[in-house]
């Protein structure tokens, strides 16, 4: 199951994809399911409520459906609990930057001033003259992980998106220690459009571990890799982070980028991930 915020006649339009029709706007199901995105992640998603929403926009009359190919989206939401990064990742990726290969995930927390949806500007800020963007796997909780086993960690993911995370890259390399406000700057966090329920693209045999995840740079692959690549993948990233405090509901975690690209005022980023979608921001320096 996909839902999105679509923006229609400039509001934002929670709405769930109907696969024969398109987009049906989430206020006009009878549901007593939430009306909004961030709203139904907290349900878990599971397929009762999947099935129920699915029902609903099947039997839902035609008026407001927006066809797919139609859509506009913007941010499916904008105030997660939590956002935590994961450094380095990609195997590749640490080979690339000739660092060594993590031993334990690296990680990091965004704030959501970061936050921005497909198609707004990401803002390159006069402290930093190397910004980079990173496309990357976003995997969203859907029900409390305290303490879980890596067998039974992807039970308690609810859904992927596509990210675009941005760094200060200049600012990095001063000092280790500065990753955080490298990190944080506005507009450093793209999310969107589709969120994707895991049972669209996980596998019984590799779980999320088969997705291709690219990094594109006005509309030219930079670097791509498959998520079997990573040194931690989903399921032991929320096994590791659930040893250490309660992921929760609506939490997202950044699974790392299989390549960063230096980016311009005048360039657009993309991310795109097979079977979840593409997300593209253009990019202007302040």
């Amino acid at each position: 199951m996909r839902i999105a915020n679509l923006l229609v006649g400039g509001i934002e339009t929670p709405s769930v994809l109907d696969p024969a029709r398109g987009w049906v706007p989430l206020s006009g199901l009878s549901t007593g399911l939430s009306e909004d995105v961030a709203g139904l992640i907290a349900t878990g998603l599971g397929e009762a409520v999947r099935d129920r929403l699915l029902t609903a926009a099947a039997d839902a009359s035609d008026a407001g459906i927006v066809l797919a190919d139609a859509a506009v989206f913007t941010a499916p939401f904008r105030r997660p609990r939590m956002v935590w990064g994961i450094g380095l990742n990609y195997l590749d990726h640490a080979r690339d930057l000739d660092a060594p290969h993590p031993t334990e995930p690296a990680s990091f927390i965004k704030g959501d001033h970061t936050i921005i949806g497909p198609g707004e500007e990401i803002l390159l800020p006069p402290q930093s003259l190397r910004v980079t963007a990173e496309a990357e796997l976003g995997i969203i909780i859907g029900r409390e992980a305290w303490e879980v086993d890596e067998a039974d960690a992807l039970d308690h993911i609810a859904a992927v998106v596509c990210i675009l995370d941005q760094t200060a890259e200049d600012i990095l390399q001063r000092n280790p220690r500065f990753l955080t406000r490298s990190k944080n700057f506005r507009t450093f966090l793209s999310l969107g459009g589709e969120v994707v329920t895991t049972d669209e693209v996980r596998s019984p045999q590799t779980g999320l571990n088969h997705l291709t995840v690219g990094t594109w740079r006005n509309g030219a692959l930079h670097r791509e890799n498959v998520v079997d690549d990573m040194a931690f993948d989903p399921a032991a990233l929320v096994a590791f982070h659930s040893r250490v405090f309660p992921l929760q509901p609506g939490d997202v975690i950044l699974t790392g980028t299989p390549g960063a690209v230096v980016v311009e005022d005048g360039d657009v980023a993309e991310c795109r991930i097979d079977g979840v979608g593409t997300l593209v921001n253009p990019v202007r320096r302040l």
